[in-house]
């Protein structure tokens, strides 16, 4: 990215002598390639994972298992950006955690690439716990290279780093899905190793362009918080320890005890953080009026990402097995599917934010409430068209590629109804006592989502069923409808976030 890199021809060391990336700090640039090269190892990653859950050259699983491991990988990633902030917090300073992360991913995906069974979920842990640890943190980071939130550059240095998010997550089906289907699973999994490495690598390089106070820890623990938090986590690492040891020795382990657990503590734990944060007493009746709005905005985000999600494994393992997997008679991997949704998000977002302004400045844009009911009405109504391939595929035929990019089309759309208003409102209608805390709440909407299609699967649900299929765009249409039906009290709700 040199090339992007200017310099004002100014006399050095006067205001704005400095490097710039498309005029933002060049810090910007150490981030932008950091989190593009940690999405390309994520992302291609999750391109493979389903796949290779069922691949006789894999492991073989059954479908419903196979989206039960990968909707379960998905909420932990998810549940554990809450814990991931804190430690940032409280114990490292966000600089140092997401070079921590990037260890531990790129960790991750080197046990995956050994060509064995056993270590493969100890690979999906690292990975998962990486990921927790630096998808909050390097957000942060980004703020912090701006003078406050009112700096007029801030939400054009979010958006080229939502730029770099979108890169990297469309170039790694396209190189790492290749590799592994074409190739080999487990070069497929190192390069994602390799594209870890090549971030972190850049980000440690290019670390004296961050800003000091991502080196900060903001309320570093005390030592004794410090021994009481070593003792709380040995004792329940102990617990678990001692418990599937029983279980195991007992010869009565199965893949389940270790997926009902985090599936439960996926749905738990979201409905405990928000029931909590509403019963505080502290907070005042305005902010108990926003939670009150909020719980609207959350349940409907968990049920659009339940769907959602299954982008990446019901219609995958659906476009593995019975759809044409072609277009003018040149044949793709299975894989490519996941490159659609990051393509038409760097294609359409710019669309939708300005479509959003033309709409304000006419005073017509939609409320926050017809934002979200728009995107899971959008949502269910994917899952109405992926009744169409199925009903070709319980005729004995291929269902042809377009279907499943007219689907992802589709999702795409909702998308940008729900998730970039759904960061919005989130800091918005946060209580001041948990401003911090809140952007890991919105991500607890997604743990709670997959974490419901887990649950669905391990109960031996086959979600690529036409009446299960019916079933949930059903829902999500009514949810959005009983949103649009309310959004005036929701509204009301609010009070002056608008």
């Amino acid at each position: 990215m040199a090339s992007s890199l200017t310099k004002d021809s100014v006399r050095p060391g006067t205001p704005g002598s400095e490097k710039t990336f498309f005029g933002h700090p060049r810090g910007l640039a150490t981030l932008f390639m950091t989190e593009m090269w940690e999405r390309f190892s994520y992302y291609g990653m999750r391109a493979l994972l389903p796949l290779y859950l069922v691949a006789p050259g894999g492991l073989h699983l059954s479908a419903a298992t196979a989206t039960a491991i990968y909707s379960v990988y998905l909420s932990l990633v998810y549940l554990l950006a809450l814990p991931g902030g804190w430690f940032a917090d409280r114990v490292l300073g966000p600089r140092k955690t997401v070079a921590l992360a990037g260890g531990i991913i790129m960790l991750g995906h080197l046990t995956l690439a050994l060509p064995t069974s056993g270590t493969f979920y100890a690979g999906l842990g690292l990975v998962a716990i990486g990921s927790g640890l630096l998808k909050a943190n390097i957000s942060t980071m980004v703020g912090h290279l701006y003078d406050g939130p009112d700096d007029p550059r801030r939400d054009g240095g979010f958006t080229l780093f939502y730029i770099g998010i979108n890169v990297g997550a469309f170039a790694a089906p396209l190189v790492i899905g290749t590799i592994g289907e074409n190739v080999n699973w487990h070069l497929g999994f190192a390069l994602a190793a390799l594209g870890m490495a090549l971030g972190l690598v850049q980000y440690l390089l290019g670390g004296r362009h961050l800003s000091e106070r991502s080196s900060e820890v903001p309320t570093p623990l005390s030592a004794e918080e410090k021994a009481a938090t070593l003792r709380k986590a040995a004792m329940w690492a102990g617990v678990a320890v001692v418990f599937y040891a029983i279980v195991g020795f007992s010869g009565h382990y199965t893949l389940n005890w270790l997926l009902v657990p985090i599936t439960v503590a996926g749905l738990l734990i979201p409905v405990l953080v928000i029931a909590r944060i509403k019963r505080d007493k502290s907070l005042d009746r305005v902010e108990q009026s926003k939670m009150s709005a909020y719980i609207w905005f959350f349940v409907a985000a968990a049920v659009f990402w339940m769907i959602y999600d299954q982008g990446g494994s019901t219609l995958s393992i659906f476009a593995d097995s019975s759809a044409k997997n072609s277009v003018f008679g040149w044949e793709f991997p299975v894989s490519w599917y996941q490159s659609v949704n990051p393509v038409l998000i760097m294609a359409l977002a710019p669309v939708f934010a300005w479509l959003w302004l033309a709409l304000n400045r006419r005073g017509k844009e939609p409320s926050t409430a017809v934002k979200f009911a728009s995107g899971l009405i959008l949502i269910g109504a994917s899952f109405f068209l992926f009744l169409a391939p199925l009903a070709i595929a319980d005729g004995g035929h291929k269902a042809a590629a377009m279907w499943l990019v007219a689907i992802y089309f589709v999702q795409t759309v909702g998308e940008l109804t729900v998730s970039p208003v759904g960061l919005s409102v989130t800091t918005k209608m946060a209580p001041a006592k948990y401003a911090s805390q809140m952007m890991g709440v919105w991500f607890l909407a997604v743990t709670a989502g997959d974490a419901t299609t887990g649950l669905l699967s391990i109960a031996g649900v086959d979600l690529n069923k036409t009446g299960i299929v019916a079933l949930q765009a059903a829902l999500a249409v009514a949810a959005g409808v009983a949103i649009w039906m309310y959004r005036k009290r929701v509204k009301e709700l609010m009070g002056d976030v608008h």
